[in-house]
């Protein structure tokens, strides 16, 4: 399994950026893809993701700025970044989970500048 994310970059506070991760190999039975930041020294934490079924989830304080969707077709899921805020600040990892296996993109970075 590949994963290939793009997006990201510098964008000033309050900005919208948006990511996009493209998946290929043996993608079949997929449980679930999301985003996960992280910033040195810190714990990489959940951001969004988005299950087989289409459910969305977010971590709280992105709900409502940030959204998460798939494109079936193309194997790729997308995260469109609104209102952002310096805490927004980080790498950004793609994560394609397959059954107990986690596979991770190779991150794109975020900077959210005031």
């Amino acid at each position: 399994v590949q994963l290939v994310e793009s997006g990201g970059g510098l964008v000033q506070v309050g900005g919208s950026l948006s990511l996009s991760c493209s998946a290929s190999g043996n993608i079949r039975s997929i449980n679930q893809m999301g985003w996960y930041r992280q910033l040195p020294g810190n714990q990489r934490e959940l951001v969004a993701s988005i299950t087989a079924d289409g459910n969305a989830d977010y971590r709280n304080s992105v709900k409502d700025r940030f959204t998460i969707r798939r494109d079936y077709d193309k194997n790729t899921i997308y995260l469109q970044m609104t209102l952002l805020k310096p805490e927004d600040t980080g790498f950004y990892y793609c994560n394609l989970r397959k059954g107990i296996t986690d596979y991770w993109g190779k991150g794109t970075l975020v900077t959210v500048s005031s």
